[in-house]
């Protein structure tokens, strides 16, 4: 590589992003950052973005930003599709008018949760929520505006930083003497610092400038809610004891996923990567959370 590619990252304030400028340090051979999030760069705002990518001459642009909030997109209905997918279609559009390549990051929210063998990237997108329909429709925003793009689809993402589930439980593990959680909903807990170190991976080993490229990542191994609660508790040295319970005893807005498992063999195949299984990280996290 003759000169340091210049990458956008937007949400950098939000899990991902901060997992990857704690990556990034180690990337600076090859790759000069530039982290922004809503108070430096509007991605509502094609003017803000085609300014942005041309003053600081971008070569890809890493979208890390998204509307998260499940449950709230079932009302938020407008905000939810502005973010997820208008917001991603202006982004597209000013990697096809740069030549950028686009890194985006989808969900297994995209699927129905119906299935009953692991989701290739293939598989039929059928969301069930408004969260998973903004999403979808992202992707399908990306397709049509004729960028270079690598989506990269993720599930139960958490870690050290921001709101998750993690956190959640460990400070009600402090606060109750039992909690309820779902056993029939299951997927792959996914460390935030895995997946930026996969995305940092597809960036190095070289990204197809032509057409869209579909990833799933997770990280190894399935887990029920149930499971994945179990765990913290035990890892985090936490007395609160977990009940399971079913999804139809915990009314919530938006539909789950009943089944979020993703086939990882195509992202190990052609990047290579060695994916961590789930309790490693989870360990790792909460050790981390419990030195600060």
């Amino acid at each position: 590589m003759n000169h340091k590619q210049t990458i956008l990252i937007t949400g950098a304030n939000g899990q991902l992003g901060n997992c990857l400028r704690d990556l990034a340090k180690d990337c600076q051979d090859h790759f000069e950052f530039i982290y922004t999030d809503v108070d430096t760069l509007d991605i509502t705002d094609a003017k803000a973005i085609e300014s942005f990518v041309v003053d600081n001459r971008i070569d890809i642009i890493v979208n890390a930003a998204a509307y998260t909030a499940v449950d709230k997109a079932e009302e938020d209905v407008e905000a939810a599709f502005r973010i997820n997918r208008d917001a991603v279609a202006l982004l597209a559009a000013a990697a096809k008018q740069h030549g950028c390549h686009l890194v985006h990051i989808s969900t297994d929210y995209v699927f129905s949760g119906e299935a009953c063998h692991p989701y290739p990237v293939d598989a039929p997108v059928e969301p069930k929520s408004v969260y998973g329909r903004t999403k979808a429709e992202s992707e399908r925003a990306i397709r049509e505006s004729g960028c270079s793009a690598t989506i990269i689809r993720t599930s139960w993402l958490y870690s050290e930083y921001g709101h998750n589930f993690v956190k959640t439980m460990l400070k009600l593990g402090d606060e109750r003497g039992e909690i309820a959680v779902v056993c029939d909903q299951v997927g792959g807990p996914t460390y935030a610092g895995d997946l930026a170190a996969a995305i940092l991976k597809v960036l190095e080993t070289g990204i197809c400038k032509t057409g869209v490229t579909i990833y799933h990542y997770a990280n190894e191994g399935t887990a029920s809610w149930f499971d994945f609660a179990k765990a913290i508790m035990e890892m985090g040295g936490k007395e609160c004891r977990v009940k399971a319970i079913f999804t139809s005893e915990y009314p919530a807005k938006a539909s789950r996923p009943a089944y979020s498992i993703f086939d990882l063999s195509l992202i190990k195949k052609e990047i290579q990567i060695e994916i961590p299984y789930w309790r490693n990280s989870l360990e790792l996290v909460i050790n981390k959370l419990q030195a600060k």
